[in-house]
């Protein structure tokens, strides 16, 4: 099945660039779902040079004309909501009841948000005898992931372009289809050219080059913690402007007082979202000791609900993981959690039955896990929970801290007063309070090496813009 027609690179407004080269493949089934450009440091540094050019043009429209951009694509994004969730469905894994919910869904958001809020946005504002001037950093690149593809796109394009910045894309190379989906809408909506580009191919290759090209002025990057130290290397010997959302392992703190199978169960489904697949997920569960026995119990028989299988079966909960390395990688840290001691509560290492076409792993949890233990610091990336033991709320709070991390999280307790408490001593960057909403207006960004930098609502805009002052 190809769902995509390759037109080479979108530079400049068009379409460019040698067809075909790098197979995108369906992880349910190992089969290639499309055939796309691979992009070199040519068309890298001709996008770079369209977005330069586009730049000071793009800049000195009103906010309303980027607005009103932003607008049209979301429009007409929303009218194709079912065609991006089955090309991420199929490049990614999720089911496609939730592709459509969340992998589509949130950067609808993003770009219905952006364009509604960037009119209130202080670009412009008088303190004292000055005007003080929020104006765009310049040329963006946006490195994506593909756990979740256009929602970290959006996440990046909608702000920068609502700032005045335009915008050089390197999408993920497991997941680029969306990306490409997308410029074809920006190409539809008559934006103006060069100020959306994208090249795909070899991330370490073009991503490198994109980031460290002298008229990047700024790298917005979501990925893997190893990498981004990388480039936030790179952009410190250019004195360049860097915005990081890296890994996480979050914690979900059960205090004495909470609902325990609400949050249980809550945890389970958060933890076990795309796979896994999440850098926000909920992988470590702390409850309190005296509850232990009775929480296994309930993350056991919440998992019996997650039912692998092929991700267009509307009967499937939980799709492959991304590829055979990304498996493997997860099957070896289950491995260790193992000989480390901790209990298997369900799931395990081994391949399930009748699966064997595609990269699926079984939804897996450990009891008995150590604070320190492997499981309990790395991050897994696939659909294995970790359930640790806390005395008391001083207890729980240090062993939520007891990690490099510090992306998101979650507190439950029988009063939003104690589990706010708790909450505001925890170290990371977003925290749910007895189950709070996810809020797409809200800033997303981590702590410690989770990143830094914020996205999503005004948020987001404030990562693309630099201050300047006139003084009369």
């Amino acid at each position: 099945m190809n769902i995509w027609n390759d037109k080479g690179h979108f530079i400049n407004g068009v379409w460019t660039g040698a067809m075909g080269g790098t197979s995108v493949e369906n992880p349910a089934d190992r089969s290639t779902v499309a055939t796309i450009s691979a992009g070199t440091t040519t068309e890298v540094n001709a996008a770079v040079a369209a977005a330069k050019a586009a730049l000071a043009g793009w800049m000195a429209t009103s906010v309303a004309e980027r607005a009103a951009v932003l607008a049209k694509v979301g429009a007409m994004l929303e009218e194709r909501q079912d065609d991006f969730a089955k090309a991420i469905t199929l490049e990614v894994g999720m089911p496609l009841k939730l592709a459509k919910m969340i992998q589509v869904g949130l950067p609808l958001q993003s770009f219905q948000n952006t364009a509604r809020i960037a009119d209130a946005f202080p670009f412009e504002r008088k303190v004292g005898n000055s005007t003080v001037i929020q104006e765009a950093v310049g040329v963006v690149a946006a490195i994506t992931p593909w756990n979740y593809p256009l929602h970290q796109i959006a996440a990046k394009v909608a702000p920068a372009l609502a700032a005045g910045c335009t915008v050089v894309l390197k999408p993920a190379d497991l997941a680029p289809l969306n990306a490409l989906l997308l410029a074809d809408l920006f190409e539809a909506a008559g934006a103006p050219a060069g100020i959306f580009n994208v090249v795909t191919g070899p991330g370490a290759k073009i991503g490198l080059h994109l980031a460290t090209h002298p008229d990047v002025d700024m790298i917005s990057f979501t990925g893997s913690t190893k990498t981004g130290a990388m480039l936030a290397r790179e952009a410190a010997s250019q004195i360049k402007r860097i915005s990081l959302e890296l890994g996480g392992k979050s914690a979900a703190v059960v205090l004495e007082d909470a609902d325990l199978a609400k949050a249980v169960k809550a945890t389970v489904n958060a933890c076990f979202l795309n796979s896994g697949q999440t850098c926000s997920a909920l992988t470590r569960l702390i409850v309190p000791q005296a509850r232990k026995d009775e929480a296994v119990e309930i993350a056991r028989e919440a998992t019996r609900a997650f039912v692998l299988g092929n991700p267009l079966d509307p009967a499937t909960r939980l799709g492959p993981v991304i590829s055979h390395k990304q498996r493997e990688g997860i099957r070896h840290l289950i491995q260790t959690a193992q000989n480390e001691g901790g209990t298997l509560v369900t799931g395990g290492a081994d391949a399930p039955e009748g699966l064997d076409g595609g990269y699926y792993v079984k939804p897996t949890i450990f009891a008995d896990v150590s604070p320190d233990a492997t499981l309990a610091q790395e991050e897994v990336f696939g659909p294995v929970l970790a359930i640790l033991t806390a005395r008391d709320d001083d207890d729980a709070v240090a062993i939520a801290n007891n990690s490099r991390y510090g992306l998101s999280g979650s507190v439950w307790a029988g009063s939003e007063e104690r589990a706010t408490a708790a909450a505001r001593r925890i170290r990371t960057g977003q925290i749910e309070i007895n189950g709070g909403r996810f809020n797409a207006l809200a800033p997303f960004g981590g702590f410690k090496q989770s990143g830094y930098g914020r996205e999503l609502g005004e948020f987001g805009i404030e990562e693309f813009v630099e201050t300047k002052s006139l003084q009369f």
